[in-house]
């Protein structure tokens, strides 16, 4: 198994609200919508082999898995093989800038995952995307060493 030094936190960088009259790009989206987006070859998407996250948790809550836990993830340049990536769907708003729009579900879904994550990694760092460095994104959209603190994860 890699030696996990992060459990590093992102965002879709979807909008969050569904509108049933107007069909905005990705507002509920799973694994398998960011596999294509990952793995279609460029210009359409990444070229990657997989999906680079391990773990993606949608707007309801639901956990789904991605990249296999022992196979190196491809969601922070130069940390990718001592860290685990969990992605949160949603993080921009209507007009496109960054927010913290995620529902209570994700939060209580992430603080699930995060916690047996670190049971399993113990000395782990729980950060977000946009806290490593060379990183110039606001990815996920909130404070996540603050956001594990305040739930007893850091």
């Amino acid at each position: 198994m890699r030696r996990i030094n992060y459990i590093a936190i992102h965002c879709s960088a979807t909008r969050a609200n569904v509108d049933e009259k107007i069909t905005l790009p990705g507002e509920d989206i799973g694994v398998a919508e960011i596999r294509r987006w990952h793995t279609d070859p460029k210009p359409k998407g990444r070229g990657w082999r997989d999906i680079g996250y391990h773990y993606v948790i949608r707007r309801d809550g639901s956990v789904e898995t991605g990249r296999p836990l022992d196979e190196v993830g491809a969601h922070v340049a130069g940390y990718n093989s001592s860290s685990v990536g969990v992605c949160l769907v949603g993080g921009v708003s209507e007009d496109g800038k960054s927010e913290n729009n995620f529902e209570p579900p994700q939060w209580e879904a992430l603080k699930i995952l995060v916690a047996s994550l670190k049971k399993r990694f113990p000395a782990a760092k729980i950060q977000g995307h946009r806290d490593f460095p060379r990183v110039a994104k606001d990815c996920p959209c909130f404070d996540t060493r603050a956001w594990a603190a305040k739930e007893g994860l850091a």
